[in-house]
């Protein structure tokens, strides 16, 4: 009897069949390099727990799942105007680029107030123009390496659309650039190939959305993956929003490359998904680059969420920065490994770490691991965790102020998130996210 993880593969490899026989206008190199990946998610298949990066996170429920992979959406969404706007941010209304299920779609996009000389567009249209085709054949799979993952070459291999975003050189953008991908259910279970190429050129600056949502409650998985290029002194603060139905399960690459003088500042915020992993890397391979990588992840019921960190010092005077927190309810199980890795050479490297968790239910668990790798000797770093519940005496203080217990330990839980999103500078996005924790904690702060 053939295995369920050998029918999905025979299924994924049909699907690739019919794509490479597709007589679309995909340049050459786009299909080559659809061949290369494919023949390596072949090779290496999902992961498994035997491997030691998904020791805690086990996919069976992926491979098991019957999901139709969606490379393309010829029937129209059924989704309204009004659908798409509840998913948007105020700051972003006129900016924002929108993917249904993946696919691009181009009348739900608002980008007529881009400033001049930026760019914000399907990946594949702006493979095939003459001005953005070789900067995209340089930069594509380049960060996110396929031979590494299996989820990573299968999106490589399959994605139907994405998009790509181009700030030039010395263009400061002060309104922020949304990627809007939304899941909405269809007759059957699919899986999704988000894709974002972000290049942002010398001395740029800019702020980019990049959200995952739903439309409705429904089975589904996402495979996305995120890369970002930087170059000399570009300076870009990036906000990850995944907000997916409990019945989805989102596994996310996120790869960035910082130049000389850059600075990479992003947020990534975990509150969908029935499993979900992110798996973020940035490279700092030139001097005097700057990151700040932080995030919160806040799960209940049975919920599993997985984050996976490498920030890889390559060159001296560079400094890393990183805050994750976790709020855990009911019987949710969380995973946090971040590794700061300072390479011979990477000398005056300033790097702290740090993961904090909050556990609102005995029945929940974390499994944390940070980690320093260290082969230089003139270095400044340090990292951190913590688990542990809610802290009686300062229960018994707001109660000695008049507050009612239960009010006391949200309070104290709210309080616990802030400080990860008041990071954040989009003030629409900070409210919806207020309005999301106190949904999760069924509560409102007033006495």
């Amino acid at each position: 009897m053939v295995s369920q993880a050998a029918k999905q593969l025979n299924e994924y490899a049909e699907i690739f069949q019919a794509v490479a026989e597709s007589p679309g206008p995909e340049t050459s190199w786009i299909r080559r390099l659809r061949d290369t990946a494919f023949d390596r998610f072949q090779q290496v298949g999902f992961p498994t727990t035997s491997d030691e990066e998904w020791k805690y996170t086990n996919v069976t429920p992926i491979v098991n799942g019957d999901f139709s992979p969606m490379v393309d959406d010829i029937s129209p969404p059924s989704l309204t105007d009004e659908d798409i706007e509840g998913h948007l941010f105020a700051e972003a209304r006129a900016t924002s680029i929108v993917f249904i299920n993946g696919i691009f779609t181009p009348e739900r996009s608002k980008l007529g107030a881009l400033p001049d000389g930026v760019v914000v567009m399907d990946l594949l249209q702006a493979t095939r123009t003459e001005e953005h085709g070789e900067a995209i054949r340089a930069e594509l799979a380049r960060q996110a390496d396929y031979n590494e993952d299996g989820f990573t070459a299968l999106n490589t291999a399959l994605f139907g659309s994405g998009a790509f975003i181009r700030i030039p050189r010395g263009q400061q953008i002060d309104t922020p650039i949304h990627v809007l991908f939304l899941f909405e259910p269809r007759f059957a279970a699919i899986t999704t190939f988000p894709r974002l190429l972000i290049i942002s050129e010398e001395d740029s600056a800019a702020t980019v959305i990049e959200s995952y949502a739903h439309s409705q409650d429904g089975p589904g998985f996402t495979n996305a993956v995120t890369e970002i290029v930087l170059q000399q002194a570009a300076r870009l603060r990036h906000y990850r929003l995944q907000r997916e139905s409990q019945e989805v399960f989102h596994v996310a690459t996120t790869k960035v490359d910082l130049g000389p003088q850059s600075s990479y500042d992003t947020t990534a915020v975990t509150l969908g998904a029935k499993l979900s992993r992110h798996t973020i890397g940035v490279t700092m391979d030139h001097e005097g680059a700057e990151c700040w990588v932080d995030g919160l992840y806040m799960v209940d019921g049975t919920q599993h969420t997985d984050t996976h960190s490498l920030i890889d010092h390559r060159k001296p005077h560079c400094t890393s920065h990183q805050l994750y927190k976790g709020i855990l309810n009911g019987k949710s199980r969380a995973v946090f490994n971040g590794k700061v890795f300072v390479r011979p050479g990477a000398q005056q490297t300033d790097a702290m770490q740090t993961n904090k968790n909050m556990l609102l239910s005995n029945d929940a668990r974390v499994d944390t691991k940070p980690q320093l790798e260290i082969f230089a000797d003139d270095v400044k770093c340090a990292h951190g965790a913590a688990i542990g519940q809610l802290d009686e005496d300062e229960i018994f203080y707001l109660e000695s102020r008049g507050l009612r217990p239960e009010l006391a330990r949200n309070l104290l839980t709210y309080g616990f998130a802030e400080e990860v999103i008041e990071k954040i500078k989009i003030e629409s996005i900070k409210r919806d996210l207020d309005a999301a924790v106190l949904n999760r904690l069924h509560a409102q702060l007033e006495t």
